[in-house]
């Protein structure tokens, strides 16, 4: 396999030279080649990828049916942008996502380029098809780093930190939290007071939500509280949105995350294993609803690029042929499974809540159960010490204390064993450090 004959060392430096601090890597080293879920750094050295491109790779790295389509394309063209001349690869994304997104109703999807776009043009969406300026986001809640999404962004450090003031008519509700002791009805009883107080239904557009939150901690919104929210939405005349970017096309075992409890939300934003590892995001929502931007309103020049929508048709082809939703109900399964035995055996009571929804798992570390104290430095020291030993992983939370599972579900079980292995060392480790 290829490897680039440079240093670590060396382009860290350049790297410093050369590139905003503000853009962090979790890892010092520096990708050559990967394959499926190993990664190999410009060294040589080999890593199992449980990150996965901060949950992009749900068909891995390099997937061989999804770079034949996106080779296939680029021998044809590679961008006129469809706002000048249209193609096919775009329009036949936009019936493949009309058909999978839940709902019998007809749809309408818009492609763009990133996550934080897909948002924007959603709350646009909602509003043109409302009248109306307001959007209700919960805490915890990640939605992007442009301005607007930052706004809607339920955590300050480090996404939002001196970059205010943000836009106004974005509403904070709170989230259920066991940790907070915020129950369900707690969480619903805010939203009414909040919507008593501050936020005037009638001038709300949207409720926007993550069905599993992401950056928040990998925490499922309880069904009963969705179920609620489309009652609060339909009461109020307001759009619910899912935003479904790091949750959607299988990473739960289903394509969409809300599927599982039934809700159909009006609008659905789609990003990060849309297309297996290139560029690609959208909103997908009620045609009618769609429909309420004038033409010219939406669009951008890159988005839905030609070579990004095909790498697309591919992935979603890859999904459901290869069984990937399945694949990732037993992942989660598994990993539950062993993160408690690991925690038993190695760190006793100090892997808090287990948690997740299919494949979208993740880990709470604290001091201890008594008091359940979020242990960040404890999680670093996890991630470092596995990095050392050849496993990538990425923590996340409101204080940082949870490691979450983005594994490409076509890791081989040998792969995932292997990566639990060096996690069960890599904690050894990190305990065995901070009590010495």
């Amino acid at each position: 396999m290829p490897f680039e004959a440079q240093s670590n060392a060396e382009l860290l430096k350049r790297r410093q030279a050369a590139v905003p601090r503000g853009v962090a890597s979790a890892a010092p080293v520096f990708a050559s080649f990967a394959e499926n879920a190993e990664v190999w750094d410009v060294e040589g050295n080999r890593y199992v990828d449980f990150v996965g491109g901060i949950a992009v790779l749900n068909t891995g790295h390099r997937h061989p049916r999804v770079v034949a389509a996106a080779k296939a394309q680029e021998d044809l063209y590679t961008h006129t942008s469809f706002q000048v001349m249209p193609y096919a690869p775009y329009i036949e994304l936009a019936e493949r996502l009309n058909e999978l997104a839940p709902g019998d109703h007809a749809k309408k999807t818009l492609l763009v380029t990133t996550g934080a776009e897909a948002v924007e043009n959603a709350v646009k969406i909602a509003r043109a098809a409302t009248g109306r300026p307001g959007i209700i986001a919960f805490t915890g809640g990640y939605h992007g780093r442009t301005l607007l999404t930052l706004g809607m962004t339920g955590k300050i450090s480090p996404y939002k930190k001196d970059v205010g003031p943000f836009p106004s008519d974005i509403y904070r509700a709170p989230f259920p939290s066991q940790r907070d002791g915020i129950s369900v009805q707690d969480a619903l009883t805010g939203l009414r007071n909040l919507m008593l107080t501050d936020a005037q239904p009638e001038r709300i557009a949207a409720i926007i939500i993550e069905p599993v939150l992401g950056e928040g901690g990998y925490t499922p919104v309880p069904f009963e509280m969705m179920q609620a929210l489309r009652a609060l939405c339909d009461q109020h005349g307001i759009m619910l949105i899912a935003d479904e970017i790091q949750a959607g096309f299988g990473r739960t075992g289903k394509w969409f995350a809300i599927e599982h409890s039934g809700v159909v939300p009006d609008l659905i934003t789609v990003a990060k294993s849309l297309a297996g590892g290139y560029p690609l995001a959208g909103v997908i929502g009620r045609a009618e609803v769609m429909d309420a931007m004038i033409p010219g309103g939406l669009g951008g020049t890159y988005g839905g690029n030609p070579v990004a929508c095909a790498a697309a048709l591919a992935a979603i082809d890859v999904i459901a042929e290869e069984g990937l939703l399945e694949r990732s109900t037993a992942l989660g399964d598994h990993f539950k499974v062993k993160f408690a035995e690991i925690g038993a055996r190695s760190a006793p009571y100090r892997m808090w809540d287990i948690r997740g929804l299919g494949g979208m798992v993740a880990v709470e570390f604290v001091t201890d159960f008594a008091t359940a104290t979020p242990d960040a430095d404890l999680t670093k020291r996890v991630v470092a010490h596995a990095l050392d030993r050849g496993l990538l992983l990425l923590s996340c939370g409101l204080h940082g204390n949870a490691l979450r599972i983005m594994v490409p579900l076509t890791a081989s079980d040998a792969i995932i064993e292997e990566g639990l292995a060096i996690f069960e060392a890599a904690l050894q480790a990190a305990v065995a450090e901070q009590h010495a």
